[in-house]
This record gives C-alpha cells, sequence and structure tokens, in this order.
C-alpha cells in the first residue's frame, strides 16, 4: 500500500471521529463508537470503515445503520472539511475483533481462576 492512500486513510479516520463525536445526534449512536480502521480503495473512490461500538444499551447493527445513514451528510462534510480533489464514498462496517478479544480474555481468567482454585485443593 502506498504512502498517499495510508495518509488518507488516517485522515479519514480522524475526521469521521470528530465528525461523529460532534456533529451526529442520533439516539442509536449513544455509548462508545470507535473507528476502528479505515481501508481506502486504490483509486480512492470508495471506503471501508470499520466500526466498534461498546455500549450496554446500543445495538452495534443499528449503530451502524445510523452511521450508514448519516453516510452522505458525512461524505459532503469531508469534501468541505478536507483538501482532496476526491473525497471516498463511506461504507461502514461492524468491527467485533475488540468484543471477541475481551472475550478471550475473560475466558483465559476463568480458566486461570479454576486452574488456582484446584491448586488450593
Amino acid at each position: 500500500m502506498n504512502r498517499r492512500i495510508e495518509r488518507v486513510q488516517e485522515l479519514l479516520r480522524e475526521e469521521l471521529s470528530d465528525l461523529i463525536m460532534r456533529e451526529l445526534r442520533d439516539p442509536r449512536l449513544d455509548g462508545l463508537i470507535s473507528l476502528t480502521r479505515v481501508e481506502v480503495s486504490p483509486d480512492l473512490s470508495d471506503s471501508r470503515i470499520f466500526v466498534s461500538v461498546m455500549s450496554e444499551t446500543t445495538d452495534p447493527q443499528e449503530a451502524v445503520k445510523a452511521l450508514q445513514a448519516a453516510s452522505g451528510y458525512l461524505h459532503k462534510e469531508l469534501v468541505h472539511r478536507l483538501d482532496l480533489r476526491k473525497v471516498p464514498f463511506l461504507h461502514f462496517r461492524l468491527d467485533t475483533s475488540i468484543a471477541e478479544g475481551a472475550a478471550v480474555l475473560t475466558h483465559i481468567e476463568d480458566a486461570r481462576r479454576q486452574d488456582d482454585s484446584r491448586a488450593g485443593e
């Protein structure tokens, strides 16, 4: 991957994070929403934004739907904010890697506690 695409990906992630936090007022976006990764096509026409949602009350799928529904607005705002000839279209995807990692850590901790309790018997 070339350096330009990497810079565009990072720029999109930073600006989108700011826009989502400050501009979007959708109740489906309650809780902590992290943009974990941005992938831009080589011709800079499309981007996939991977989103992690950490909230007890927010359904992650609904949060992604809300972001996809706001993608036109977000794209328009990015056109005004960024000094790019072409701003990629936005496609949001749910990233479950953080939740999966937390579940693995929980299983490891449970196994460690079981081993400790067996060693104490």
